[in-house]
């Protein structure tokens, strides 16, 4: 899926898991995944910026906290799922049928 190498600090990195788009972002020195679709548009929260261990929709600014999913800037109401993930060596492993 993913190499921890792979991650910067405060970027996000889109991956497919078991079909499912994945948000990783690695913040404050932890892995977080969360599904890579902003709650409040169909568009990939990958794509946006990442700060504080939360990460902002690039197409309307929508803010969501990468550990628990919820929303935290409008104009997004809903929360977005989050995934477990495991550090394996240097593979990032996410469990998607859990959320």
């Amino acid at each position: 899926m993913c190499a921890l190498s792979d991650l910067s600090e405060e970027a996000a990195f889109g991956v497919e898991v078991d079909g499912q788009p994945v948000c990783l972002a690695l913040a404050g020195g932890q892995v977080y995944a969360i599904r890579d679709e902003c709650s409040h548009a169909d568009v990939m929260l990958s794509h946006g910026e990442v700060e504080n261990r939360k990460i902002e929709c690039w197409l309307h600014g929508s803010q969501f906290d990468l550990e628990t999913g919820e929303p935290i800037g409008l104009p997004a109401t809903e929360p977005v799922p989050v995934y477990p993930v495991k550090i394996d060596g240097d593979d990032v492993l996410v469990d998607v049928g859990q959320s």
